[in-house]
C-alpha cells in the first residue's frame, strides 16, 4: 500500500508539472520522457500518434501523452455515454465527443488536479455542455455502476499500481454489452536487468508495465469477453544505448530474442 501511494504521488507530481508546462509540447509525453522516475533521456522515443486527422480534435488538449488512438477501436456511436480514464487535458474526450455528437455524453477522470483544471478550461473555451471532467482515481472511479456504454484510456493504466482493480472498475461502470478500448505499454518477455535500466532511461513508463500475457489475464479475470488486441507496435531501443548496459554476449542474445517493449491497443466486452 505504501509503495502504491508513493507511485501515485510521483505520477501526480510529474503530470502536474506537465499540465503547467507549455501546452502541446510532445517533449512532455509520458512515453517520450522518463515521467515515472529516473533520468531524462537524451534521445526520447515518441509513442504518441497523430490525432490531427480526427473529428473533434483540439490541438490545445493534445499534450502528446498517448501511445495509441483508443477511439479508433472503440466503436463509438451517436448518443453513447463514454468514459475516458486518465483524461489529461481532454484530448481523447474531445475526440470521443466528435463521434458521439451532441446527443451523447463524455466523462473524463484524472487523478491530477492540474490536469482536470486544464481540461475544464479547454471545455469552457469550447462551450461543450455534454462533457464532464472529474477528479478521481481509476481504482475507485467517481462514476455510477452500469452507467457508460464505452470506456477508453490512453497510456495510463500501466501507471496504475493495482491493475486488477482498475479493470474491475472498468467492468463495474460499463453497461451490460458495453465495451472498452485501451492503449497501453506492456512487455514481451523478461528484459535483462541492464536493458531494464536502459529502457527506463528511454521510456519511463516501462517501469510500471506488465508482461503482455499477464496484462490480458487481468482483463479476463475482470470478467470481460471478446478480448482482442487491435494494434501492436514494438519499441526499438537504440543499439548504442543498450550497449551501455549490456555486454557483447548479452547484446547478441537480446538481438536474437523477441523480448521487447510493446504499445498495444486492446478491446473487450462486458
Amino acid at each position: 500500500m505504501e509503495n502504491s501511494e508513493k507511485l501515485k504521488e510521483i505520477v501526480r507530481e510529474k503530470y502536474g508539472k506537465i499540465a503547467e508546462a507549455v501546452e502541446g509540447s510532445a517533449d512532455s509525453s509520458c512515453c517520450a520522457t522518463s515521467c515515472c522516475g529516473g533520468a531524462e533521456s537524451e534521445s526520447p522515443v515518441d509513442f504518441s500518434e497523430d490525432y490531427s486527422r480526427l473529428k473533434g480534435y483540439v490541438a490545445e488538449a493534445d499534450l502528446g501523452l498517448g501511445c495509441g488512438i483508443p477511439t479508433d477501436s472503440a466503436d463509438l456511436q451517436p448518443g453513447q455515454t463514454v468514459l475516458d480514464l486518465g483524461s489529461g487535458a481532454g484530448n481523447d474526450v474531445f475526440v470521443a465527443r466528435g463521434s458521439i455528437g451532441d446527443s451523447g455524453f463524455v466523462i473524463g477522470v484524472d487523478m491530477t488536479a492540474a490536469m482536470v483544471k486544464k481540461a475544464r478550461e479547454n471545455q469552457e473555451r469550447l462551450g461543450y455542455s455534454n462533457v464532464d471532467f472529474r477528479l478521481g482515481e481509476i481504482e475507485n472511479l467517481p462514476v455510477e455502476s452500469a452507467s457508460v456504454d464505452r470506456v477508453i484510456s490512453n497510456c495510463v493504466l500501466n501507471l496504475v499500481p493495482d491493475k486488477a482493480r482498475a479493470f474491475c472498475e472498468i467492468h463495474r461502470t460499463l453497461k451490460p454489452g458495453g465495451s472498452f478500448s485501451v492503449s497501453d505499454v506492456v512487455l514481451n518477455g523478461k528484459l535483462p536487468e541492464g536493458l531494464q535500466k536502459a529502457a527506463e532511461l528511454y521510456v519511463g513508463c516501462v517501469s510500471g508495465a506488465l508482461q503482455k500475457e499477464e496484462y490480458l489475464a487481468r482483463i479476463r479475470e475482470a470478467g470481460f469477453s471478446d478480448i482482442e488486441v487491435t494494434q501492436e507496435k514494438r519499441l526499438r531501443l537504440p543499439v548504442e544505448l543498450a550497449a551501455q548496459f549490456l555486454n557483447p554476449e548479452e547484446m547478441q542474445l537480446f538481438r536474437e530474442s523477441d523480448v521487447g517493449i510493446l504499445s498495444i491497443t486492446v478491446r473487450g466486452r462486458k
